[in-house]
């Protein structure tokens, strides 16, 4: 494991998009672990391209989830200033953030995905899947502007709603079953947790109930499956963080079918979130990895990925 003591990092947090308090979150809970393995901690709030990172640190952890952080923006600024960071490189953060850019690759690879189509809100073009449907802003991550919609009224509503984040939405088959997701951490796959959201789906008001959410959401980490279906999940988000081009770590979100067990992968985050009630976090735990490792073991494939 990487020694990081007296190492100097930068933790670029905020952002200027939806997720911004998350980031903040992860910020603290990163700290305070860094500093626990003697880093000298530098905290660099992002409210746009104009931040400034100190010249003499080991490395930025980029730890902006969403828009700036995940879609490859930063990472390009990051490049041009010569300074080396955390996490997945410019172009796979571009390919995993944007929906429908991922969703191309995962079809490219064989990776089993929810039959979809990008849906011009102007309504130009039909509509080729039936009720019940997802609705989903193609860049925009914690389920932001996410809807199921069983009913037209419902679609309507969501389609008014996904105005707010562009001429275009993503419309996605209703997958009924298990919410999984799978963190991947350099070669190696996680434990699988089945998200159990007391009411709804895993929405961001059952995420975050630290930001004022009212959900409640119960965590299953390993989850409850059979070896096989275990190995059919695990196989399907690793051959998904591949298709993107990923690098050093992720997080792989799935539907588990009840009818027949089968995986379907819904995205790819390329910075999940890092903190007391983030997934990666649990799963790493899981096979024993404690949190300060955690952070130290991101720093390292990073500085592997990009020397």
């Amino acid at each position: 494991m990487i020694d990081l003591t007296n190492k100097k990092i930068a933790l670029l947090m905020g952002g200027p998009g939806s997720e911004r308090k998350v980031s903040l979150k992860t910020a603290e809970s990163v700290a305070e672990a860094l500093r626990s393995k003697g880093a000298i901690v530098v905290e660099v709030d992002v409210t746009g391209p104009d931040f400034e990172v100190p010249g003499d640190v080991f490395i930025a952890m980029n730890l902006i989830h969403g828009t700036f952080g995940e879609d490859g923006q930063i990472q390009a600024i990051l490049e041009q200033r010569g300074i080396r960071y955390t996490g997945a490189g410019v172009t796979s953060s571009r390919i995993a953030f944007d929906k429908l850019l991922s969703k191309e690759r995962f079809i490219g690879a064989g990776v089993p995905t929810p039959l979809s189509q990008t849906y011009p809100l102007d309504g130009s073009q039909p509509l080729a899947i039936s009720l019940p449907l997802v609705v989903k802003p193609p860049r925009e991550g914690s389920s932001v502007g996410v809807h199921i919609c069983h009913t037209q009224a419902e679609l309507d509503a969501a389609f008014e709603d996904a105005k707010k984040f562009g001429n275009d939405t993503l419309i996605e088959d209703y997958v009924a079953g298990k919410e999984l997701t799978v963190g991947i951490l350099g070669d190696q796959v996680l434990p699988i947790i089945h998200i159990e959201p007391v009411e709804g789906f895993y929405d961001i008001n059952n995420k975050y109930p630290w930001m004022g959410g009212t959900g409640k959401t119960n965590y299953n980490c390993p989850a409850n499956l059979s070896p096989e279906v275990t190995k059919a999940v695990q196989e399907a988000a690793l051959k998904a963080f591949r298709s993107c081009g990923t690098e050093v770590y992720g997080r792989v979100d799935v539907m588990l079918r009840d009818s027949d067990q089968a995986p379907f992968v819904l995205e790819v985050n390329t910075i999940p979130g890092m903190t007391s009630s983030s997934l990666l976090p649990k799963a790493a735990k899981a096979v024993g990895i404690e949190f300060p490792d955690l952070c130290a073991k991101i720093i390292e494939l990073s500085i592997a990925a990009r020397p």
